[in-house]
């Protein structure tokens, strides 16, 4: 598989993330502050979700430069779909 060239798709991955560390530093003072249960597994739930979208946006970007950079045959391309459906069947 590919890496992440392109620089702005690279910085809004990684603000991504800090935002997400910054939900998860909140959830952990939440738990540390004796937060009720169900507030915290909301913040919990929604951390999940930002992993998901960001986990979904690098295998998008994956797939667009693998398929691009590929050669033009059919065979090629769905040797590429296959590890990109390797890719979501391990992780996603």
């Amino acid at each position: 598989m590919s890496v992440i060239r392109d620089a702005k798709h690279k910085q809004d991955l990684v603000m991504r993330l800090k935002r997400i560390e910054g939900q998860l530093r909140g959830i952990q003072s939440m738990i540390e502050s004796d937060a009720e249960c169900e507030r915290v597994t909301q913040q919990l739930s929604a951390a999940r979700r930002a992993l998901d979208k960001a986990f979904y946006n690098v295998l998008a970007c994956a797939l667009q430069s693998e398929v691009a950079a590929g050669p033009a045959g059919k065979a090629a391309v769905n040797d590429r779909v296959k590890q990109a459906a390797a890719l979501l069947a391990k992780f996603g």
